[in-house]
């Protein structure tokens, strides 16, 4: 029976390229020299898939028991890739997703509405509307990279005729075959001895459509083998022997396609590794500049920017240091260390007086793998507890936690969601404790937190709790919307009270800098009088923090 691309199979491709990158990222990382080496392209493209798979799977639950229609899943992939996409590749792959939807969904060139489900001839048409989408989007497409894998495996689909199994097969052994040639068409490459990191992310997720529509896993692509060799960071796509771009600026952007087309000219000439995709009025720009503001404001004359992720590409980044150069402290290594992400100046100090080395997390600067890896070695002791404090980190935790072990670190990560989590963790840290009773004790205590955040909402959107304006308070639980309010004390009543149904003894409130004393005052007295024996206790969160955070054990 001819095999073809229907929604479930585009349900099972997102979650097996999900897990072929989660199986795959620490090697992707550890060959990324290209344009920038910077060792996280193998966890941009995992939290850009990531958001593909939530996006799909949002689809297939609001609409259960029914099944959605293909145009519908695929646009959710797209959009899902588009909003979380991470980094030069995850921009990169977001636009390549989008070409094949355009396809598959009938939106492009006047092609068929495949309502059920596509064949292999809308496959080899996806596949090469995606190559060449993604090589449009790239302000100087470089041979050797992510975009001539694409080329390669939409050149094999078109050589081959046959049904959706076939001819995902045969993009796949195209794209291997092009990955593994890689290093002889960038020099950088070849000198590192490594193949191009986005296009072996590549190789992994066109593995998993392959294996999605056969239901048979295909074989590793053969750049698996490459020696790793220690690289320097500042490479870019125009200038890779040179310095580079000291920031990496990513951002959604809601904007006409006339004023995205003088931003791409402005944006060009600020700096390089410029990709931006998108369309229909939503747009994911990415660029690699020396001046960080000048992009973020090039994007507010073009339209709205939002989402605003700034990385400095700083000296001493983790893959790009050697571990005994001379930043790192010198002298006898302590025993046992904290080191903690952490919102705000005010949660800073209280996370420092405890003891922590503290990493800070600005607004629209999440801190890099790199970052991580050098508060770890600030720490200088021979046994440390990482806390990101932030559910999008877990990945770039993951990968310093495990860049600090091959320099000889015991690292445990706990996985704290929430700075409310990592203040419960920090309440039982006992340093005299055996290593192991410490990392129990203190993932016990933050697991056993609930924790909540006021925000703001930016615009009208749907949320669990029902449709939000822009402007409205909203109550986010364990990182879901719960409450939707217009003034802020009642949304955080409320917030608390839905919190302090199940129970609890203690309640955390952060307060931002816009917070008046006030609120504060009335959310004790509140929960004062009608919660017995629950105790409260109040940090100012200070600038850069969130508008709230709440906390219950």
């Amino acid at each position: 029976m001819p095999q073809v691309l229907d929604v479930h199979a585009v349900r099972a491709w997102c979650a097996l390229a999900l897990e072929a990158l989660g199986r795959d990222r620490e090697e992707i990382d550890a060959i990324n020299v290209y344009p920038v080496a910077d060792g996280d392209t193998g966890t941009n493209l995992y939290l850009t898939v990531e958001s593909a798979v939530q996006a799909v799977e949002a689809v297939f639950t609001g609409l259960e028991p029914a099944p959605p229609a293909l145009p519908d899943v695929v646009h959710a992939m797209a959009h899902g890739a588009l909003i979380g996409a991470r980094g030069n590749s995850g921009t990169i792959l977001a636009q390549l997703l989008r070409g094949m939807a355009q396809v598959l969904a009938g939106d492009a060139g006047g092609e068929a509405d495949h309502s059920e489900n596509a064949d292999g001839d809308s496959l080899r048409h996806a596949l090469r509307r995606a190559a060449e989408s993604a090589r449009e989007a790239v302000a100087h497409p470089v041979e050797g990279t992510v975009l001539t894998v694409a080329d390669a495996a939409a050149d094999a689909a078109d050589a081959h005729s046959g049904d959706c199994g076939d001819v995902a097969r045969a993009a796949y052994d195209g794209a291997r075959a092009a990955l593994d040639a890689t290093p002889g068409q960038l020099a950088v490459l070849g000198r590192a001895g490594v193949v191009d990191a986005g296009g072996r992310g590549l190789v992994a997720v066109l593995g998993a459509l392959a294996e999605a529509l056969s239901g048979d896993p295909v074989a590793p692509p053969a750049g698996r083998g490459v020696h790793h060799a220690r690289v320097t960071a500042g490479h870019s796509l125009d200038c890779a022997d040179g310095e580079g771009p000291a920031f990496e600026v990513i951002y959604l952007l809601e904007a006409d396609d006339r004023a995205v087309a003088r931003l791409r000219t402005r944006l060009d000439g600020l700096g390089d590794s410029l990709v931006v995709v998108g369309g229909d009025g939503l747009w994911n720009v990415h660029v690699h500049v020396d001046d960080a503001g000048a992009a973020v404001e090039a994007g507010v004359e073009a339209g709205r920017p939002y989402r605003i992720r700034i990385t400095h590409f700083a000296v001493g980044d983790a893959h790009t240091t050697h571990p005994t150069s001379g930043s790192a402290p010198t002298g006898e290594r302590a025993q046992r260390a904290i080191v903690a992400v952490v919102p705000g100046e005010g949660l800073a100090g209280l996370y420092s007086e405890a003891g922590a080395t503290v990493v800070p997390e600005r607004p629209g600067e999440a801190p890099g793998s790199g970052e991580l890896v050098e508060a770890i070695r600030r720490a200088h002791a021979r046994e440390v507890v990482l806390l990101p404090n932030d559910a999008e980190l877990r990945h770039t935790a993951a990968a310093a936690a495990e860049q600090a072990r091959t320099e000889g670190v015991r690292v445990a990560l706990i996985p704290t969601r929430s700075a409310i989590q990592g203040i419960a963790a920090l309440a039982v840290h006992e340093k005299e404790r055996r290593f192991d009773e410490d990392v129990v004790a203190m993932t016990s205590a933050a697991g056993a937190t609930r924790y909540a955040e006021l925000a703001v909402a930016e615009r009208q959107s749907w949320t669990m709790a029902g449709i939000c304006q822009a402007g409205d308070f909203l109550g986010l639980i364990d990182g879901d919307v719960a409450v939707i309010g217009e003034e802020v004390t009642r949304t955080a009543r409320t917030t608390l009270d839905r919190m302090l149904a199940a129970g609890g003894e203690m309640v955390t409130l952060v307060l931002g800098d816009e917070v008046p004393d006030e609120v504060a005052d009335r959310l004790e007295r509140h929960v004062r009088e009608t919660y017995l024996a629950v105790d409260t206790v109040v940090y100012r969160g200070g600038r850069n923090s969130a508008l709230m955070l709440i906390g219950v054990e």
